[in-house]
């Protein structure tokens, strides 16, 4: 192994944790509407962090950082783009989401919300939406697994196939017992692991390059330009790299927290928590890449690990400047990025396998016992797909995030948004936004135009689709008269 022992001990140690949660949830799981959200009974912390760690996975200690190192502050557009991106989320569809799931039939997933949103019954904004969440999200999936096992493969000399299972084998164990509330319980855990890591290794770094100034001038002596914001971008790739907040309206993952929420209350105080994390996460993050620069500058011969792969910027100064225990702690938090955004991202491809596909269409008689198995089975089933999918870690999965992100935000999030703050939003205008969407972005990923983020025209296109094709027809009055009593719910209680 290629670090001593006591970092071993700790990953075993946080890895048990991780699943005895996951026992403990088993004991609070009764139904399916436990299983997918936790019977709709998080409060403000849990939902805040929750969200928080399910959506900053391994990028956030390894891909930001990196870049930040090799190119200086003009990588951090995207952490801008982010914090927006997020806030307004938080602003305009966390509480209405919430409330408007409960009076749409008490709608446990998206398809389930978008079915009874729209008194779809055909069944295609069902079968459709589940679709791209099964699509995009086991391409996800797949760069989780390959996350990981890059972890354990660097950090302890495992071969890649060896380090695969290690690295899934935890997350899908404690998910598959105890579903939502295991998810949202180890997420709390794993987000207070990453913020502890991303506020005291900076500060470690600044210590040990002499402080403020001596850090910073080293910085400039290395690069100048790694100040400035504007280096090496254009207005589009700007544009590009703030459009990733766009996202946000449209994550399953992210959106089942809100849902979960156990009422419109906690969702004002929870926005504040997961905002205060979130940009601390992200602050320390950015910090983590700058200060290496003056680190590295200083320390060539250690340098050699991080020149050859900048990603690796994190868990050499984590290895370098601390005890091997609390290297161990630190260390764990890119595994808790890993194992928090992999375990939400199997969960939600199982409740769309159970509750949208299944309970829907083969067994709607289906107990309520039958139906959690049913969605412990589905995680087994994805999980060993997406397995196979990073089974070959050169299929650049990890290279496929960005492009689920934007598929994501681009098919989902402008229904999500419209549909909780316009009634006169219709089915037709629900499908069309959903297939203007997903299909720009594919169109446009593939012919690489103006060198423009895809989610941007995918989101401006499927929203205009959305207007125009509901303008062309009318709402029901049923489907008037439930928009109208939950936002009447969300303003007595927000």
């Amino acid at each position: 192994m290629s670090v001593s022992n006591p970092t071993l001990i700790t990953f075993v140690i946080y890895i048990a944790a991780m699943v005895l949660i996951g026992f403990m949830a088993y004991r609070s799981t009764n139904n399916l509407s436990d299983y997918i959200l936790g019977g709709r009974s998080l409060g403000s912390v849990v939902t805040a962090l929750s969200a928080g760690a399910s959506d900053m996975s391994g990028w956030l200690l390894m891909g930001l950082p990196g870049a930040i190192y090799m190119s200086g502050l003009s990588e951090s557009w995207i952490a801008i783009g982010l914090i927006v991106g997020a806030y307004l989320n938080w602003l305009f569809v966390a509480g209405r989401l919430r409330v408007q799931t409960e009076h749409n039939g008490d709608a446990l997933t998206l398809p389930d919300y978008f079915s009874s949103r729209f008194e779809d019954k055909s069944g295609l904004l069902r079968i459709i939406s589940a679709v791209v969440i099964l699509v995009f999200f086991t391409i996800y999936c797949a760069s989780g697994i390959v996350a990981g096992a890059r972890l354990f493969e660097s950090t302890f000399g495992m071969s890649y196939e060896t380090a695969l299972w290690a690295g899934a084998a935890a997350t899908i164990a404690y998910t598959f017992v105890g579903g939502f509330l295991a998810v949202s319980w180890t997420d709390t855990v794993q987000a207070t692991l990453m913020i502890f890591a991303l506020i005291l290794t900076p500060i470690i770094v600044l210590l040990a390059t002499g402080g403020v100034d001596t850090t910073f001038l080293a910085i400039e002596a290395k690069n100048p330009d790694n100040f400035n914001m504007l280096k090496n971008t254009t207005f589009i790739g700007i544009i590009s790299l703030m459009g990733w907040g766009l996202g946000y309206f449209g994550q399953p993952h992210i959106l089942a927290r809100f849902m979960a929420a156990d009422s419109v209350k906690s969702i004002a105080k929870a926005r504040r928590i997961s905002m205060t994390w979130m940009i601390l996460c992200l602050g320390g993050t950015v910090a983590v890449g700058f200060f290496g620069i003056a680190y590295f500058s200083a320390h060539p011969e250690v340098a050699g690990p991080v020149t050859e792969n900048h990603e690796r910027v994190f868990i050499e100064l984590a290895k370098l400047l601390f005890n091997p225990w609390i290297a161990g702690v630190l260390l764990s938090a890119i595994l808790a990025a890993v194992m928090s955004t992999l375990s939400c991202q199997l969960l939600v491809c199982s409740s769309a396998l159970t509750e949208d596909f299944y309970k829907t269409f083969l067994r709607k008689t289906a107990s309520q016992v039958e139906l959690v198995w049913v969605g412990r089975a589905m995680v087994l089933l994805v999980a060993l797909v997406a397995i196979g999918l990073a089974a070959n870690p050169n299929n650049r999965v990890l290279g496929l995030v960005s492009y689920a992100w934007a598929g994501f935000g681009a098919a989902f999030g402008p229904v999500v948004l419209i549909s909780v703050i316009w009634k006169g939003m219709t089915r037709n205008g629900a499908l069309a936004g959903i297939l203007v969407g997903a299909i720009t972005v594919i169109v446009w990923k593939h012919f690489e135009l103006l060198g423009l983020y895809e989610i941007i025209p995918g989101f401006i296109f499927a929203s205009l689709a959305i207007y125009v094709v509901s303008k062309m027809g009318a709402p029901t009055a049923g489907m008037v008269e439930r928009f109208d009593a939950a936002e009447k719910d969300y303003n007595l209680n927000k």
